[in-house]
């Protein structure tokens, strides 16, 4: 008999998915990896690894077979550029993929399902200001999100809820506030904010000038990787089936963005805005009121800690050596 459940993480090929199914490894489950595409700069830890598209019923009836657990990380996702102006692709293909993903598990039998949910469900009209109120999980409604792809995360954050309800099957929802890390994607139009900066950053001379996206006054808080794996990981086991935030509540501007990193990489550089870019809304900031009282624990990683192996990473990429090992961030 298993002591520890079987689990398949999806979306295993990206960033997130990587580091997770790593962790999960080293704490003992067997885990089976599933994404269109295997992982971009590593190999994987997974026991298994299939290539599967999950818009199709059929092949995530066969990933999720003689599976206990799903970690639903799958998903058409990038930076604000992408999913500004992407938003049909993304929404078809998330809808595809999260609802036949949630059938298939139940199915089969899966015990319990965890669904990657974002800060992007959150009423755009509570964004409006970079000193942004944190906030809350019930803030949700009424309903403003981003469009497409916080629409469609959140409509699958009521599906999950539905799928609980009507049929006892066991669902987990975690609202994700801007991961970042070591073995992000740092090029090509879906990168995050700090993997973008850290590429600008370890590409200029020092001295130069660097283009920043919207004014600079734009405010969020990040979370470093390591604490978004052990944070999903609790959220997991844990008792509590309603969305919860996974972030920091660490906030700061663009700006503040830049010179955290342009610091680490010992460079003094001038920003130029470039106001016509895509910013999203002007402050997001993770209320953690919650994820302290449900797990008694929250993110712990200061950002200047965090930033320092992603920058060493994406800087050793540029400039051409490659995969070079990564200390894990520490206080």
């Amino acid at each position: 008999m298993r002591n520890k459940p079987t689990i398949l993480v999806t979306g295993a090929g990206g960033f997130i998915g990587h580091h997770l199914v790593k962790y999960l490894v080293k704490r003992g489950h067997v885990v089976r990896g599933a994404d269109v595409k295997a992982p971009e700069y590593q190999s994987t830890d997974a026991n298994e690894f299939v290539i599967a598209d999950l818009r199709n019923h059929s092949e995530c009836l066969k990933v999720t077979k003689n599976i206990d657990e799903v970690y639903h990380l799958a998903a058409d996702m990038g930076g604000i550029g992408y999913i500004s102006s992407s938003h049909a692709s993304i929404t078809l293909n998330n809808t595809l993929i999260n609802v036949h993903t949630l059938r298939a598990a139940r199915a089969n039998g899966v015990k319990r399902f965890l669904f990657a949910s974002s800060a992007c469900v959150y009423p755009q009209y509570l964004q409006k200001r970079p000193d942004v109120v944190p906030l809350r999980e019930e803030d949700a409604f009424p309903a403003d999100p981003e469009e497409g792809y916080g629409l469609e995360k959140l409509y699958t954050e009521k599906l999950c809820q539905y799928f609980t309800e009507d049929w006892g099957f066991a669902t987990r929802v975690v609202r994700f506030h801007n991961v970042y890390g070591p073995l992000g994607t740092f090029d090509g139009g879906r990168e995050k904010a700090p993997a973008a900066i850290c590429r600008k950053v370890a590409l200029l001379a020092d001295g130069s000038e660097i283009e920043i996206w919207g004014d600079g006054m734009q405010t969020r808080s990040f979370m470093y990787i390591d604490d978004c794996v052990e944070g999903i990981y609790r959220i997991m086991r844990s008792d509590h089936g309603a969305p919860l935030n996974l972030g920091t509540d660490e906030l700061v501007s663009v700006d503040e963005l830049v010179d955290i990193i342009s610091r680490i990489a010992g460079k003094t550089l001038v920003k130029r805005h470039d106001t016509l870019r895509p910013q999203g809304v002007r402050g997001r900031n993770s209320d953690n009121s919650r994820l302290r009282s449900v797990l008694g624990w929250e993110p712990k990683t200061p950002l200047r800690v965090g930033l320092i192996p992603t920058y060493r990473w994406i800087e050793a990429c540029v400039s051409g050596q490659l995969h070079q090992p990564v200390e894990t961030a520490a206080e």
